[in-house]
């Protein structure tokens, strides 16, 4: 976590209208930033969706950009849903306004994949390269993700957004249905056991090692 000193800037009328235009210049697509008359603009933003858990969807419906992923196995108890993994490296355009929050934006992700999930689950991120480091810093509900690309400029590396889960620590279970939790808990206790699978076998293999050593 290192926020860039840029995302701090205020930019006047005048300031914003010449980022725009630098923004504009620096891009080799359609997909253009533009200034509107009561002093809001509106652009492109991309977001990769980085998620290690599956995704509930309506299990009346299909979801073409989900057929290319593995399908996971039915939700138990949690009628009329299907629990799918989301292909690795999705990436979703989205057209918005310069006031459009965080939280507005996790919501027209999980729409446009028809997800269901309480969008609490998930927090929208912002991922910087600087000095052959990776920082990632998670994005408070009322920031501007489209005043974050404006001040950033369009490289990917300076400033790119991922949506990922939800820290567990910071989630407030209580916006939760009880389908939705005992869902959460059989997802929880098969990444417990598998990682339980993984511990045991690492320390076989170094038991055996010692063995044969001695």
């Amino acid at each position: 976590d290192e926020p860039g000193e840029w995302e701090k800037a205020e930019l006047d009328q005048a300031q914003v209208e010449q980022r725009i235009k630098e923004y504009n210049s620096q891009i080799n697509s359609n997909l253009f930033m533009s200034l509107n008359k009561d002093g809001s603009y509106t652009g492109f933003i991309k977001v990769q969706l980085k998620l290690v858990r599956p995704v509930s969807v309506p299990a009346t419906k299909r979801v073409p950009s989900l057929q290319a992923g593995r399908q996971g196995p039915r939700t138990q108890g949690v009628k009329r849903r299907t629990s799918f993994y989301l292909p690795k490296g999705t990436v979703k355009h989205l057209h918005i306004l310069s006031h459009t929050r965080a939280s507005e934006v996790i919501d027209a992700l999980l729409r446009k994949f028809t997800v269901i999930d309480n969008p609490r689950k998930f927090a929208l991120f912002e991922r910087s390269e600087k000095d052959e480091q990776v920082y990632l810093r998670k994005l408070a509900d009322e920031e501007q993700p489209l005043r974050l690309r404006l001040l950033a400029g369009p490289s990917e590396k300076v400033l790119s957004f991922v949506l990922k889960e939800n820290e567990t620590g910071e989630v407030n279970w209580d916006a939760f249905t009880l389908p939705e939790l005992h869902n959460f808990l059989r997802i929880l206790q098969r990444e417990e056991e598998e990682h339980m699978r993984q511990l045991q076998h690492r320390y076989a293999r170094c038991r055996q090692k010692m063995q044969e050593a001695l």
